[in-house]
Protein backbone atom coordinates (compact mmCIF):
# COMPACT_ATOMS: atom_id res chain seq x y z
CA UNK A 1 0.00 0.00 0.00
CA UNK A 2 1.42 3.39 -1.07
CA UNK A 3 0.27 6.43 0.93
CA UNK A 4 1.06 9.97 -0.11
CA UNK A 5 1.90 12.31 2.76
CA UNK A 6 1.09 15.89 3.66
CA UNK A 7 -2.68 15.39 3.59
CA UNK A 8 -4.36 18.79 3.78
CA UNK A 9 -7.93 17.90 4.61
CA UNK A 10 -9.92 15.19 6.33
CA UNK A 11 -13.66 15.74 6.16
CA UNK A 12 -16.92 13.82 6.14
CA UNK A 13 -19.12 11.45 8.13
CA UNK A 14 -18.31 7.77 8.51
CA UNK A 15 -19.23 4.66 10.43
CA UNK A 16 -16.58 2.24 11.58
CA UNK A 17 -17.14 -1.54 11.70
CA UNK A 18 -18.79 -3.22 14.66
CA UNK A 19 -16.78 -3.57 17.85
CA UNK A 20 -14.52 -6.62 17.62
CA UNK A 21 -14.65 -7.46 21.32
CA UNK A 22 -18.44 -7.25 21.45
CA UNK A 23 -18.81 -9.18 18.17
CA UNK A 24 -16.83 -12.13 19.58
CA UNK A 25 -18.82 -12.17 22.80
CA UNK A 26 -22.20 -11.83 21.10
CA UNK A 27 -21.50 -14.97 19.04
CA UNK A 28 -20.19 -16.99 21.97
CA UNK A 29 -22.90 -16.09 24.47
CA UNK A 30 -25.72 -16.37 21.90
CA UNK A 31 -24.46 -19.86 20.99
CA UNK A 32 -24.73 -21.18 24.57
CA UNK A 33 -27.97 -19.33 25.36
CA UNK A 34 -31.45 -20.84 25.08
CA UNK A 35 -33.36 -19.66 22.00
CA UNK A 36 -32.66 -17.38 19.07
CA UNK A 37 -30.44 -14.30 18.98
CA UNK A 38 -30.56 -11.70 16.20
CA UNK A 39 -27.30 -9.74 15.91
CA UNK A 40 -26.94 -6.57 13.83
CA UNK A 41 -23.72 -4.82 12.85
CA UNK A 42 -21.44 -7.80 13.43
CA UNK A 43 -17.83 -7.27 12.42
CA UNK A 44 -16.99 -9.67 9.58
CA UNK A 45 -13.23 -9.63 10.11
CA UNK A 46 -10.85 -12.60 10.02
CA UNK A 47 -10.78 -12.89 13.81
CA UNK A 48 -14.56 -12.85 14.18
CA UNK A 49 -14.94 -15.36 11.34
CA UNK A 50 -12.82 -17.75 13.38
CA UNK A 51 -15.29 -17.49 16.27
CA UNK A 52 -18.26 -18.05 13.95
CA UNK A 53 -16.63 -21.11 12.39
CA UNK A 54 -15.70 -22.49 15.81
CA UNK A 55 -19.31 -22.59 16.96
CA UNK A 56 -20.59 -23.87 13.62
CA UNK A 57 -18.14 -26.76 13.99
CA UNK A 58 -19.77 -27.57 17.35
CA UNK A 59 -23.26 -27.81 15.90
CA UNK A 60 -24.59 -24.27 16.37
CA UNK A 61 -26.83 -22.95 13.56
CA UNK A 62 -25.49 -19.54 12.50
CA UNK A 63 -27.09 -17.90 9.47
CA UNK A 64 -25.23 -14.95 7.96
CA UNK A 65 -26.86 -12.06 6.07
CA UNK A 66 -24.08 -9.51 5.51
CA UNK A 67 -23.42 -7.83 8.85
CA UNK A 68 -26.52 -9.45 10.40
CA UNK A 69 -26.42 -12.97 11.80
CA UNK A 70 -29.08 -15.24 13.33
CA UNK A 71 -27.97 -17.74 15.96
CA UNK A 72 -30.05 -20.64 17.26
CA UNK A 73 -28.63 -21.10 20.75
CA UNK A 74 -28.13 -24.64 22.00
CA UNK A 75 -27.94 -23.90 25.72
CA UNK A 76 -25.02 -24.42 28.07
CA UNK A 77 -24.83 -28.18 27.46
CA UNK A 78 -25.89 -28.32 23.81
CA UNK A 79 -22.52 -27.97 22.09
CA UNK A 80 -21.17 -31.01 20.25
CA UNK A 81 -17.60 -32.18 19.82
CA UNK A 82 -15.99 -30.70 16.69
CA UNK A 83 -14.86 -33.17 14.03
CA UNK A 84 -11.25 -32.03 14.45
CA UNK A 85 -9.11 -29.31 16.07
CA UNK A 86 -10.76 -25.89 16.24
CA UNK A 87 -8.60 -23.38 14.36
CA UNK A 88 -8.56 -19.92 15.99
CA UNK A 89 -6.31 -18.25 13.40
CA UNK A 90 -4.71 -15.13 14.85
CA UNK A 91 -7.46 -14.48 17.40
CA UNK A 92 -6.40 -14.38 21.03
CA UNK A 93 -9.98 -13.54 22.04
CA UNK A 94 -11.35 -16.65 20.30
CA UNK A 95 -8.91 -19.10 21.85
CA UNK A 96 -8.91 -17.68 25.38
CA UNK A 97 -12.65 -17.13 25.79
CA UNK A 98 -13.54 -20.37 24.03
CA UNK A 99 -11.29 -22.26 26.45
CA UNK A 100 -13.45 -20.95 29.32
CA UNK A 101 -16.55 -22.46 27.69
CA UNK A 102 -14.95 -25.74 26.62
CA UNK A 103 -13.58 -26.69 30.06
CA UNK A 104 -17.22 -27.09 31.11
CA UNK A 105 -18.19 -29.49 28.29
CA UNK A 106 -18.49 -33.28 28.42
CA UNK A 107 -16.24 -33.77 25.38
CA UNK A 108 -12.58 -33.17 24.54
CA UNK A 109 -11.38 -30.30 22.33
CA UNK A 110 -8.18 -29.06 20.76
CA UNK A 111 -7.67 -25.35 20.05
CA UNK A 112 -4.99 -24.33 17.56
CA UNK A 113 -3.85 -21.09 15.92
CA UNK A 114 -1.54 -19.64 13.32
CA UNK A 115 2.19 -19.10 13.86
CA UNK A 116 1.67 -15.80 15.70
CA UNK A 117 -1.03 -17.11 18.02
CA UNK A 118 1.01 -20.24 18.68
CA UNK A 119 3.63 -18.04 20.37
CA UNK A 120 1.26 -16.02 22.54
CA UNK A 121 1.02 -16.85 26.27
CA UNK A 122 -1.89 -19.04 27.35
CA UNK A 123 -0.66 -19.83 30.87
CA UNK A 124 -2.62 -16.78 32.00
CA UNK A 125 -5.86 -18.72 31.34
CA UNK A 126 -4.51 -22.21 31.99
CA UNK A 127 -3.69 -21.38 35.63
CA UNK A 128 -7.09 -20.02 36.73
CA UNK A 129 -9.05 -22.64 34.74
CA UNK A 130 -6.99 -25.38 36.41
CA UNK A 131 -7.68 -23.75 39.77
CA UNK A 132 -11.37 -24.25 38.90
CA UNK A 133 -10.45 -27.96 38.33
CA UNK A 134 -10.63 -27.55 34.56
CA UNK A 135 -8.58 -30.08 32.60
CA UNK A 136 -6.57 -27.93 30.21
CA UNK A 137 -2.97 -28.08 29.00
CA UNK A 138 -0.81 -26.35 26.43
CA UNK A 139 2.58 -26.79 24.79
CA UNK A 140 5.13 -26.29 27.59
CA UNK A 141 2.04 -25.47 29.68
CA UNK A 142 2.14 -22.02 28.10
CA UNK A 143 1.39 -21.98 24.35
CA UNK A 144 -1.19 -23.33 21.90
CA UNK A 145 -2.33 -25.85 20.91
CA UNK A 146 -4.58 -26.16 23.95
CA UNK A 147 -5.85 -29.60 24.86
CA UNK A 148 -9.08 -29.61 26.88
CA UNK A 149 -10.66 -32.71 28.42
CA UNK A 150 -14.06 -33.11 30.13
CA UNK A 151 -14.25 -31.81 33.70
CA UNK A 152 -17.11 -34.28 34.36
CA UNK A 153 -19.14 -31.68 36.22
CA UNK A 154 -16.37 -30.98 38.69
CA UNK A 155 -15.64 -27.31 37.90
CA UNK A 156 -15.74 -25.10 40.98
CA UNK A 157 -15.99 -21.36 41.52
CA UNK A 158 -12.87 -19.60 42.72
CA UNK A 159 -11.56 -16.34 44.10
CA UNK A 160 -8.88 -15.08 41.74
CA UNK A 161 -6.80 -11.93 41.65
CA UNK A 162 -5.75 -11.17 38.08
CA UNK A 163 -1.92 -11.07 37.89
CA UNK A 164 -2.15 -9.13 34.61
CA UNK A 165 -4.83 -6.66 33.51
CA UNK A 166 -6.62 -8.82 30.94
CA UNK A 167 -10.28 -8.80 29.95
CA UNK A 168 -9.69 -12.08 28.11
CA UNK A 169 -8.55 -13.86 31.27
CA UNK A 170 -11.43 -12.39 33.27
CA UNK A 171 -13.89 -13.43 30.57
CA UNK A 172 -12.58 -17.00 30.38
CA UNK A 173 -13.12 -17.38 34.14
CA UNK A 174 -16.63 -15.89 34.01
CA UNK A 175 -17.65 -18.16 31.12
CA UNK A 176 -16.28 -21.19 32.96
CA UNK A 177 -18.29 -20.14 36.03
CA UNK A 178 -21.47 -20.81 34.03
CA UNK A 179 -20.48 -24.50 34.25
CA UNK A 180 -19.14 -24.58 37.82
CA UNK A 181 -20.44 -25.24 41.29
CA UNK A 182 -20.18 -22.33 43.70
CA UNK A 183 -19.57 -18.63 43.18
CA UNK A 184 -16.58 -16.91 41.61
CA UNK A 185 -14.99 -13.67 42.72
CA UNK A 186 -12.46 -11.92 40.46
CA UNK A 187 -10.28 -9.11 41.78
CA UNK A 188 -8.86 -6.60 39.29
CA UNK A 189 -5.87 -4.41 40.10
CA UNK A 190 -6.52 -2.29 37.00
CA UNK A 191 -9.68 -1.59 35.03
CA UNK A 192 -10.18 -3.81 31.98
CA UNK A 193 -12.93 -4.07 29.38
CA UNK A 194 -16.25 -5.17 30.86
CA UNK A 195 -18.06 -6.26 27.68
CA UNK A 196 -18.46 -9.83 28.97
CA UNK A 197 -20.11 -8.67 32.20
CA UNK A 198 -22.46 -6.35 30.32
CA UNK A 199 -23.42 -8.98 27.76
CA UNK A 200 -23.97 -11.72 30.35
CA UNK A 201 -26.37 -9.35 32.12
CA UNK A 202 -28.12 -8.58 28.81
CA UNK A 203 -28.71 -12.34 28.41
CA UNK A 204 -30.21 -12.62 31.90
CA UNK A 205 -27.21 -13.58 34.01
CA UNK A 206 -26.88 -11.97 37.44
CA UNK A 207 -23.50 -10.71 38.54
CA UNK A 208 -22.13 -7.82 40.56
CA UNK A 209 -19.23 -5.65 39.44
CA UNK A 210 -18.01 -2.87 41.70
CA UNK A 211 -14.86 -1.49 43.31
CA UNK A 212 -12.54 -3.65 41.23
CA UNK A 213 -14.32 -6.93 42.01
CA UNK A 214 -16.70 -9.10 40.00
CA UNK A 215 -18.92 -11.58 41.83
CA UNK A 216 -20.91 -14.22 39.95
CA UNK A 217 -22.97 -17.16 41.12
CA UNK A 218 -22.89 -20.39 39.14
CA UNK A 219 -25.87 -22.38 37.85
CA UNK A 220 -27.34 -19.57 35.76
CA UNK A 221 -29.03 -19.87 32.38
CA UNK A 222 -28.92 -17.48 29.41
CA UNK A 223 -31.76 -16.44 27.11
CA UNK A 224 -31.31 -15.39 23.47
CA UNK A 225 -31.54 -11.66 22.74
CA UNK A 226 -31.46 -9.05 19.99
CA UNK A 227 -28.12 -7.23 19.84
CA UNK A 228 -26.86 -4.22 17.89
CA UNK A 229 -23.06 -4.03 17.83
CA UNK A 230 -21.76 -0.45 18.25
CA UNK A 231 -18.88 0.86 16.16
CA UNK A 232 -15.45 -0.16 17.46
CA UNK A 233 -13.71 2.73 19.24
CA UNK A 234 -10.37 1.02 18.61
CA UNK A 235 -11.07 1.26 14.86
CA UNK A 236 -12.33 4.83 15.25
CA UNK A 237 -9.12 5.84 17.05
CA UNK A 238 -7.08 6.02 13.81
CA UNK A 239 -9.48 8.53 12.27
CA UNK A 240 -9.79 10.48 15.52
CA UNK A 241 -6.02 10.97 15.62
CA UNK A 242 -5.79 11.73 11.88
CA UNK A 243 -8.52 14.38 12.11
CA UNK A 244 -6.81 15.91 15.14
CA UNK A 245 -3.49 16.24 13.28
CA UNK A 246 -4.46 17.11 9.68
CA UNK A 247 -5.11 20.83 9.13
CA UNK A 248 -8.67 21.92 8.36
CA UNK A 249 -10.17 18.59 9.42
CA UNK A 250 -13.73 18.12 10.64
CA UNK A 251 -15.25 14.64 10.75
CA UNK A 252 -18.08 12.83 12.56
CA UNK A 253 -17.96 9.12 13.36
CA UNK A 254 -21.47 7.78 13.93
CA UNK A 255 -22.60 5.13 16.40
CA UNK A 256 -19.34 4.45 18.25
CA UNK A 257 -19.25 2.40 21.46
CA UNK A 258 -18.40 4.57 24.46
CA UNK A 259 -17.96 1.91 27.11
CA UNK A 260 -16.02 3.63 29.94
CA UNK A 261 -13.53 0.74 30.04
CA UNK A 262 -12.63 1.58 26.41
CA UNK A 263 -12.61 5.38 26.28
CA UNK A 264 -9.08 5.92 27.57
CA UNK A 265 -8.14 7.09 24.06
CA UNK A 266 -10.61 10.00 24.36
CA UNK A 267 -9.28 10.93 27.81
CA UNK A 268 -5.69 10.88 26.57
CA UNK A 269 -6.46 12.98 23.50
CA UNK A 270 -8.46 15.43 25.60
CA UNK A 271 -5.40 15.82 27.83
CA UNK A 272 -3.35 16.37 24.66
CA UNK A 273 -5.81 19.22 23.83
CA UNK A 274 -7.65 17.56 20.98
CA UNK A 275 -11.00 19.09 19.95
CA UNK A 276 -13.47 16.23 20.43
CA UNK A 277 -17.21 16.36 21.08
CA UNK A 278 -19.59 13.51 21.93
CA UNK A 279 -23.04 13.86 20.35
CA UNK A 280 -26.28 11.87 20.67
CA UNK A 281 -25.35 9.71 23.67
CA UNK A 282 -27.57 6.65 24.17
CA UNK A 283 -27.64 3.07 25.52
CA UNK A 284 -27.84 0.09 23.15
CA UNK A 285 -28.10 -3.45 24.61
CA UNK A 286 -26.45 -2.36 27.85
CA UNK A 287 -23.57 -0.55 26.09
CA UNK A 288 -23.20 3.28 25.89
CA UNK A 289 -23.02 4.62 22.33
CA UNK A 290 -22.61 8.06 20.74
CA UNK A 291 -21.37 10.04 17.75
CA UNK A 292 -17.87 11.54 17.88
CA UNK A 293 -16.96 14.84 16.20
CA UNK A 294 -13.28 15.70 15.75
CA UNK A 295 -11.86 19.05 14.61
CA UNK A 296 -8.18 19.71 13.85
CA UNK A 297 -6.10 20.92 16.79
CA UNK A 298 -2.55 21.38 18.04
CA UNK A 299 -1.68 18.44 20.26
CA UNK A 300 0.61 18.62 23.29
CA UNK A 301 2.83 15.89 24.74
CA UNK A 302 1.69 14.32 28.02
CA UNK A 303 2.50 11.51 30.46
CA UNK A 304 0.43 8.31 30.39
CA UNK A 305 0.79 5.83 33.25
CA UNK A 306 -0.38 2.31 33.92
CA UNK A 307 -3.58 3.26 35.73
CA UNK A 308 -5.41 4.04 32.49
CA UNK A 309 -3.67 1.42 30.36
CA UNK A 310 -6.41 -1.21 30.54
CA UNK A 311 -8.80 1.23 28.84
CA UNK A 312 -6.55 1.97 25.84
CA UNK A 313 -4.04 -0.84 25.45
CA UNK A 314 -4.91 -1.41 21.76
CA UNK A 315 -4.64 2.30 21.03
CA UNK A 316 -1.04 2.78 22.18
CA UNK A 317 0.41 2.49 18.62
CA UNK A 318 -1.82 5.28 17.28
CA UNK A 319 -1.22 7.34 20.43
CA UNK A 320 2.51 7.01 19.69
CA UNK A 321 1.84 8.46 16.23
CA UNK A 322 -0.10 11.35 17.78
CA UNK A 323 2.80 11.94 20.16
CA UNK A 324 5.33 12.06 17.30
CA UNK A 325 3.47 15.06 15.83
CA UNK A 326 2.54 16.73 19.15
CA UNK A 327 4.55 19.53 20.72
CA UNK A 328 6.81 18.37 23.52
CA UNK A 329 7.54 15.02 25.14
CA UNK A 330 5.14 12.13 25.67
CA UNK A 331 5.92 9.42 28.23
CA UNK A 332 4.05 6.10 28.06
CA UNK A 333 4.51 3.68 30.99
CA UNK A 334 2.83 0.46 32.13
CA UNK A 335 2.24 -0.91 28.62
CA UNK A 336 4.26 -4.14 28.88
CA UNK A 337 1.20 -6.15 27.78
CA UNK A 338 1.83 -4.80 24.25
CA UNK A 339 4.81 -7.14 23.96
CA UNK A 340 2.45 -10.11 23.75
CA UNK A 341 0.06 -9.05 21.00
CA UNK A 342 0.21 -10.01 17.31
CA UNK A 343 3.66 -8.41 17.41
CA UNK A 344 5.72 -6.76 20.11
CA UNK A 345 3.86 -3.52 19.49
CA UNK A 346 6.15 -1.38 21.63
CA UNK A 347 9.21 -2.44 19.66
CA UNK A 348 7.37 -2.39 16.33
CA UNK A 349 5.94 1.13 16.53
CA UNK A 350 9.21 2.44 17.98
CA UNK A 351 11.31 0.96 15.18
CA UNK A 352 9.05 2.11 12.35
CA UNK A 353 8.57 5.67 13.63
CA UNK A 354 12.34 5.94 13.96
CA UNK A 355 12.63 5.04 10.26
CA UNK A 356 10.55 8.16 9.58
CA UNK A 357 12.81 10.35 11.70
CA UNK A 358 10.83 10.38 14.95
CA UNK A 359 12.74 10.57 18.19
CA UNK A 360 11.60 7.54 20.18
CA UNK A 361 13.17 5.72 23.13
CA UNK A 362 11.97 2.18 23.81
CA UNK A 363 11.46 1.36 27.49
CA UNK A 364 10.83 -2.02 29.13
CA UNK A 365 7.17 -1.10 29.59
CA UNK A 366 6.60 1.88 27.31
CA UNK A 367 7.97 4.66 25.16
CA UNK A 368 9.41 8.17 25.37
CA UNK A 369 8.56 10.23 22.30
CA UNK A 370 9.93 13.69 21.57
CA UNK A 371 7.37 15.28 19.26
CA UNK A 372 7.30 18.29 17.02
CA UNK A 373 9.55 17.07 14.19
CA UNK A 374 8.70 16.66 10.50
CA UNK A 375 8.60 12.98 9.55
CA UNK A 376 9.84 11.60 6.25
CA UNK A 377 8.32 8.89 4.09
CA UNK A 378 9.75 5.38 4.38
CA UNK A 379 9.09 1.72 3.60
CA UNK A 380 7.29 0.63 6.76
CA UNK A 381 6.92 -2.88 8.14
CA UNK A 382 3.50 -3.75 9.55
CA UNK A 383 4.87 -6.94 11.15
CA UNK A 384 1.58 -8.40 9.85
CA UNK A 385 -0.09 -6.69 12.82
CA UNK A 386 -3.31 -4.86 11.96
CA UNK A 387 -2.93 -2.18 14.64
CA UNK A 388 0.64 -1.39 13.57
CA UNK A 389 -0.40 -1.22 9.90
CA UNK A 390 -3.24 1.22 10.58
CA UNK A 391 -1.20 3.41 12.93
CA UNK A 392 1.65 3.66 10.41
CA UNK A 393 -0.83 4.53 7.67
CA UNK A 394 -1.87 7.60 9.64
CA UNK A 395 1.78 8.53 10.22
CA UNK A 396 2.35 8.21 6.46
CA UNK A 397 -0.51 10.64 5.73
CA UNK A 398 1.35 13.33 7.66
CA UNK A 399 4.92 12.64 6.51
CA UNK A 400 6.81 14.19 3.62
CA UNK A 401 6.67 12.02 0.49
CA UNK A 402 5.19 8.63 -0.33
CA UNK A 403 5.39 5.78 2.18
CA UNK A 404 4.88 2.08 1.60
CA UNK A 405 3.06 -0.09 4.15
CA UNK A 406 4.38 -3.64 3.78
CA UNK A 407 1.85 -6.45 4.36
CA UNK A 408 -0.98 -3.95 4.70
CA UNK A 409 -3.53 -6.74 4.12
CA UNK A 410 -3.30 -7.65 7.81
CA UNK A 411 -5.86 -4.89 8.48
CA UNK A 412 -8.44 -7.56 7.51
CA UNK A 413 -8.04 -8.99 11.01
CA UNK A 414 -10.15 -6.17 12.46
CA UNK A 415 -11.04 -3.62 9.72
CA UNK A 416 -11.32 -5.04 6.18
CA UNK A 417 -12.47 -1.70 4.67
CA UNK A 418 -9.96 0.49 6.50
CA UNK A 419 -8.31 1.94 3.40
CA UNK A 420 -11.63 2.56 1.64
CA UNK A 421 -12.76 4.66 4.61
CA UNK A 422 -9.43 6.43 4.88
CA UNK A 423 -9.35 7.52 1.23
CA UNK A 424 -13.04 8.53 1.32
CA UNK A 425 -12.22 11.12 4.02
CA UNK A 426 -9.30 12.42 1.94
CA UNK A 427 -11.36 12.93 -1.24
Amino acid sequence: MIIRGKANKFKGEIRVPGDKSISHRSIMISSIAEGKSDIYGILKSEDVKRTIEAFKSMGVSILEYGDRILIEGVGLKGLKRAAGPIYCGNSGTTIRLLAGILVGQDFSSTLTGDESLSNRPMDRIIKPLRKMDGKIAGKEDKYPPLEIRPSQGQLKGIEYELPVASAQVKSAILLATLYSKGATRIIEGKITRDHTERMLKHFGCELVSEKGQIYMESNQSLTGQEITIPGDISSAAYFIVAASLINDSNIIIRGVGLNPTRTGILKVLDKMRAHIKILNRRMVNNEPVGDIQIIASKLKGISIDGKIMGTLIDEIPIIAVAAAFAEGKTLIKGAEELKYKESNRLAAISEELKKMGARVDLLADGLIIEGGNELEAASLNSYKDHRIAMALSIAALLANGESKIVDHECVNISYPNFYDTLFKLLD
